[in-house]
């Protein structure tokens, strides 16, 4: 069988260990990609803030697809080449039908160059180790265009909260979760992880059935249903398991490494 021409990979929960890092066995795994010819990108939920740890470990080679596909990231200049932002008017509906409805949520946003939030907004991850964002009143939140909407809620069931999302501005904006926590993210409407890789590939001349995808959440799924060949890691979501052609082994045992290396060794 001849080698996928691209290789598009979710980072946190799918390549990544569980602490975040890149594992030596998968760095090497990565190489045989690009030594083969073939194109590595990377298309993950992660800001462009968070890509610079990751950027280092390829060596600053290729691109990213960040914010579930609303920007296309460069690891070598570290620079945003092309973006879908969601516009205010946007922002500002999706915000006043998810408060009447679901008064519970927080929000926040991430800019091109930045992120902000509501003061009752929990911090989580990266953020709540780091320097936050700006904290802001809604108004000025959404007062300019983002890459995404997240909001969070202190209690329910995050696939429970995402069909609610779904059903109230699904016309508006495509929501998607891809953590453990009740926090939905919401790139602009059609914007997703399949809808830029497509164009990344067709800018290639490659077709679907010449790429392989791993991813392990929710917002993987429009890239895993796209690709020709789509794995999930075995601690992938349940939704996730269900939906692709294979699986292997779990992030922390560098189940994606295991098999581009069996794909690409010489």
């Amino acid at each position: 069988m001849r080698s996928p021409r691209l290789v598009a990979t979710d980072l946190d929960g799918t390549a990544l260990r569980s602490d975040g890092t890149v594992s030596p066995r998968t760095a090497a795994a990565f190489a045989l990609v690009e030594n083969a010819g073939a194109a590595l990108v990377f298309v993950t939920g992660r800001p462009p803030r968070w890509m610079h740890t990751v950027a280092g470990a390829v060596r600053h080679r290729g691109l990213a697809i960040c914010a579930n596909g609303a920007l296309v990231y460069d690891l070598h200049t570290e620079q945003i080449v092309k973006s879908h932002l969601i516009h205010p008017d946007v922002l500002e509906e999706v915000v006043r039908r998810l408060r009447e409805k679901v008064p519970d949520l927080a929000f926040s946003v991430e800019y091109e160059g930045g992120f902000a939030h509501e003061s009752d907004f929990r911090l989580g991850g990266w953020d709540s180790r780091a320097v936050a964002g700006l904290r802001v009143g809604t108004t000025t939140l959404i007062s300019r265009p983002c890459a995404k909407l997240l909001a969070l809620h202190p209690t329910m069931d995050p696939d429970i909260l995402q069909a609610a999302v779904c059903g109230l501005v699904g016309d508006l904006v495509t929501p998607t979760h891809s953590s453990g926590r009740a926090l939905i993210e919401m790139s602009a409407h059609g914007v997703t992880k399949a809808s830029a890789l497509a164009h990344l590939a067709m800018t290639r001349d490659i077709e679907p059935h010449e790429v392989i995808a791993f991813g392990d959440m929710p917002n993987d799924l429009p890239m895993l249903r796209w690709a020709g060949t789509s794995y999930a890691v075995a601690n992938a979501h349940p939704e996730v398991l269900a939906a692709v052609d294979h699986v292997t082994a779990a992030n922390n045992d560098d189940g994606v490494a295991g098999v581009l290396e069996r794909l690409y060794n010489p």
